[in-house]
């Protein structure tokens, strides 16, 4: 018996149902890795931090590099 072969419209409607589910996996994930972090800067006192000086510590670090922002930070 002959298999009739996948249309492109199929192909399309699959891959808009997968990419939907990535789009909640993310979404879910992203709400995980939140709560992680969030927990880490209760961990670390950093609630009392400003949320717009947080950010812009986190900024300056990722510019720098993170190695050579604790670097910097790390007493010699």
């Amino acid at each position: 018996m002959a298999r009739s072969k996948p249309s492109a419209r199929n192909a399309l409607k699959k891959l808009r149902e997968q990419r939907e589910e990535l789009d909640a996996r993310e979404a879910r994930l992203r709400d995980e890795a939140a709560g992680e972090l969030g927990k880490v800067l209760l961990e670390c006192g950093a609630e009392t931090i400003d949320p717009a000086q947080l950010k812009q510590l986190i900024r300056a670090s990722l510019t720098i590099g993170i190695e050579d922002a604790l670097k910097r930070l790390s007493p010699a």
